[in-house]
């Protein structure tokens, strides 16, 4: 069976877009205003002829008016299908610029939602003061630290830092000092940061710090020395210069845990021991039994 083929033109045509079905409509017309130039050119031609030299002449010039007359209707069903013609362009233009606007209203909502929802993971991950990690990051460096540390028998240390007697801080100069001072420390600790180490701030004035590579217990010592030292430095804030000291409790992997949270536990419970004893830094190795 052979196709339908006017059928299935006539639907093409139908599906075809408004713009394109005007723009066809605007030749069709520009054909018969060609048409009608070149009638009106033969009736002009004629009408120059003198219509009193013959009866002959006479007829050329009555069809030549009569013809006219049928050129003035033809050019005005070519302005009325002209203006038909603007009318149909002028809708799709409108249509076209309405459809930009959405666009551009789609563009900016899908740019502000990709946006919230970076900061919605940022949120997620980071601390809201220092922008430091906060524990749900840590603890997923941490994990994944002592997934390399098993496989390559490394060791790394996990430090345990508390602020000493910051509420004293916040207490006579006001909260936003006090964020400014553990902003400072923040950068501070960040500061020390080696290779594949890691920064987080538990929360309140209490911080974690993951070292890897830890050679010994003496060299965790030394390091969680020096960041005790970066801490005390003075902090400028408003013209006041403030200083804060530190106690820091220290876990090594594999001797004091073997997952992030024995290892986070006995960091916090030498932080805790090191501030009781005032000895800055407690090894939980060098706690008694428990």
């Amino acid at each position: 069976m052979k196709p339908d083929t006017k059928n299935s033109g006539m639907k093409e045509r139908r599906k075809a877009a408004p713009l394109a079905r005007a723009l066809d409509q605007s030749e069709d017309v520009q054909i018969k205003v060609e048409e009608a130039a070149e009638d009106l050119s033969t009736v002009n031609a004629t009408l120059k002829h003198d219509p009193a030299t013959t009866g002959a002449q006479r007829r050329e010039v009555k069809q030549a008016l009569a013809k006219s007359a049928e050129i003035e209707v033809k050019v005005q069903e070519c302005s009325d299908e002209l203006e038909t013609v603007n009318n149909a362009l002028t809708e799709e233009l409108d249509e076209r610029a309405d459809l930009e606007h959405q666009l551009s209203r789609s563009k900016t909502a899908l740019s502000a939602s990709r946006a919230q929802e970076k900061q919605s993971r940022h949120d997620a991950l980071y601390d809201g003061v220092t922008g430091l990690s906060n524990m749900t990051l840590f603890k997923n460096r941490l994990d994944n630290a002592l997934s390399q540390a098993q496989r390559h028998d490394w060791r790394l240390a996990v430090m345990f830092i508390d602020l000493d007697e910051f509420k004293s801080i916040n207490d006579r100069y006001g909260h936003d000092v006090g964020d400014r001072v553990l902003q400072a420390v923040a950068r501070r600790l960040e500061a020390l940061v080696r290779g594949g180490d890691t920064v987080g701030r538990r929360g309140g004035d209490e911080f974690l710090f993951l070292m890897l590579e830890a050679k010994d217990e003496a060299n965790a010592v030394n390091f969680a020395s020096v960041l005790i030292e970066r801490i005390g430095e003075a902090c400028e804030v408003d013209g006041a210069s403030l200083t804060v000291s530190s106690s820091v409790g220290i876990a090594l992997y594999p001797e004091d845990g073997r997952t992030a949270q024995e290892l986070l536990k006995h960091a916090d419970l030498a932080m805790y021991a090191a501030k009781q004893q005032r000895k800055g830094v407690v090894l939980h190795s060098q706690m008694p039994p428990e």
